[in-house]
């Protein structure tokens, strides 16, 4: 069974950093994408970051100049960097990994549970 755990939420102040890490678990074949997605109340889930398994990354406008996504293949863990915070990072942020459990199975789209990251002002 495949899991994926967050960790590295928390309570940051305003202009402050954190590091997310999400570490993938289980039977797997292989892992292509991955990313982090977030959702702040009464919005909808949006993507803030993803890279492949070669390291080409993706960023949200609203995070590019700021933030850092990484990956360690050897331990299937990928790592989000986010500095200069502001409140609008507010939300609960979701890990995503794009992956195979075996060599012909198509890939599957599995997600964290989340993990609650608040920036004060």
């Amino acid at each position: 069974q495949v899991q994926l755990v967050e960790s590295g939420g928390g309570l940051v102040q305003f202009g402050g950093s954190l590091r997310l890490s999400c570490a993938v678990s289980g039977s797997i074949f292989s892992i292509s994408a991955m990313g982090w997605y977030r959702q702040a109340p009464g919005k909808q889930r949006e993507l803030v970051a993803t890279i492949t398994s070669g390291g080409s990354t993706n960023y949200a406008d609203s995070v590019k100049g700021r933030t850092t996504i990484s990956r360690d293949n050897a331990k299937n863990t990928v790592y989000l960097q986010m500095n200069s915070l502001t409140p609008e990072d507010t939300a609960v942020y979701y890990c995503n990994s794009k992956l195979r459990i075996t060599a012909v199975q198509t890939i599957r789209n599995y997600w964290g549970q989340g993990t609650q990251v608040t920036v004060s002002s």
